[in-house]
């Protein structure tokens, strides 16, 4: 599970275009949820299509450490023997959490409602981003909490004997923060309150639904209430995880930029407050198509059809943000390609990801001989018209998504563009580069 060696690769533009059908790994946020809400059902939870990426296996190993019963049963099913509500135990050692802010923020709302003592470390790129914001709410249900300097991991937490609800509001819309209030709730008697100022993901609201808690939704003028019953009793009930929309991102702007490419991403979620890059690539003028949309395990669905696509530079509002903030990176990919400027408004929030990712995604086009700045919180991109240059070498800061974004732009460059390190990748898509290779009938993209 460690990364030691670093493992470059570079892309190169395709011989071919880009064609075929192919499902993309499961959802990441679906994934975690899955695990941690058997964990704490009561019954089995039989989940299929889980994302087998580190970040989710760190979930599992973290679940079992916590008293739950987790198992393998096939690739991408598992079986969860949940503990009830309340019912996790002390885990012997230190909770490990790799690469994943998501798993580690969830996991702190989960321990503050359990009286349990647990220390939480990560890799590097985790210890150094900023767990305060969950930490500073959580408090509220009376649990302890003793960080880093800054708030940063590893940390210590100590979970509330008699856990108070929470009423909060999020001073920034993050999917993340709600969640850790709302499984901090859980534990809790009564209503626990968070309002967010946008609407984020709420994966978090739709699966405990689906596991028989009370959850409501109101919109008000300031902002979206979500209101969780406290102390339900979370029911066992099966998870089918759809195919992630971050990562089927990646093959979708590849086919929009090599030339003559038609590519079919199937059983992809597309659930509305994660499709943002669907609606800014169709603005963009994008040839995009959804077919066989249906529900599944609570979420819409579907294949998406992508074709090449001569683009064009569209301004991106900053209230769609929320609904495709690990998008930017191969948005701004795409907007290097398109014919004039691309500007992506209040991403305030891409400064806290694995990276800086609002600096590291300047960089990465900078490095390629794509002009853009930042102004204020907004990434404003020159568009090439087709004609990126590419030919550069881009530090990942150990950012799976800076990495992914990277490639695809090596694919549609005129020059091949490599990166630092892409052993990183299989944090949330194992075997990227070998199935992008599959659509290209050959290996464009390969060892630096």
């Amino acid at each position: 599970m460690s990364h030691s060696a670093p493992r470059p690769l570079r892309a190169a533009a395709p011989a071919a275009p880009l064609a075929g059908r192919l499902g993309v790994p499961g959802d990441k946020s679906i994934s975690h949820r899955a695990l941690m809400f058997g964990a704490l059902a009561v019954g089995t939870t039989e989940i299929s299509g889980l994302l087998e990426g580190e970040d989710v296996l760190r979930t599992a190993a973290a679940m079992r450490a916590l008293g739950a019963e987790v198992t393998q049963t096939g690739p991408g099913s598992w079986r969860v023997a949940g503990r009830g509500v309340g019912g996790l135990v002390e885990p012997a050692d230190v909770l490990d959490m790799g690469n994943s802010g998501t798993a580690a923020r969830l996991l702190l709302g989960l321990l503050s409602g359990h009286p349990i003592f647990a220390v939480m470390t990560g890799d590097a790129s985790l210890r150094r981003r900023p767990m305060k914001r969950v930490t500073d709410p959580l408090s509220a249900t009376g649990a302890t909490f003793w960080t880093r300097e800054g708030g940063r991991l590893p940390l210590a937490v100590r979970g509330a004997a008699d856990p108070l609800p929470i009423d909060y509001v999020l001073p920034v819309a993050s999917a993340q923060v709600k969640s850790a209030c709302l499984l901090a709730g859980l534990c809790a008697p009564g209503t626990t309150r968070v309002v967010e100022p946008e609407p984020t993901r709420d994966h978090t609201e739709n699966m405990l639904r689906h596991f028989g808690a009370t959850v409501s939704v109101t919109d008000t003028p300031d902002g979206r209430v979500v209101t969780l019953e406290g102390q339900p009793e979370l029911v066992a009930a099966p998870v089918v995880v759809p195919g992630d929309p971050s990562s089927a991102a990646f093959p979708i702007v590849a086919a929009l930029l090599v030339p003559g490419s038609r590519v079919v991403i199937e059983n992809v979620g597309l659930n509305p407050l994660r499709t943002g890059l669907i609606a800014t690539l169709r603005e963009m003028g994008a040839a995009l198509r959804i077919e066989n949309e249906r529900i599944a395990g609570g979420e819409p669905v579907g294949d998406i059809v992508a074709e090449y696509t001569e683009l064009s530079g569209v301004t991106v509002p900053p209230r769609r943000a929320p609904s495709m903030i690990d998008e930017y990176p191969v948005l701004a990919v795409a907007a290097a390609a398109a014919r004039g400027v691309t500007r992506m408004q209040g991403l305030a929030e891409l400064r806290v990801k694995e990276s800086d990712r609002l600096a590291a995604t300047a960089a990465l086009l900078a490095a390629n001989g794509v002009q853009a700045m930042i102004e204020g919180d907004d990434l404003v991109v020159q568009g090439t018209g087709g004609a990126i240059p590419g030919g550069g070498v881009v530090e990942t800061h150990m950012d799976h998504r800076i990495a992914m974004s990277a490639l695809v732009m090596g694919l549609a460059a005129r020059s091949p563009v490599a990166v630092d390190d892409a052993a990183f990748i299989d944090t949330s898509f194992p075997g990227f580069a070998t199935l992008m290779n599959g659509l290209a009938g050959g290996a464009p993209i390969g060892p630096a």
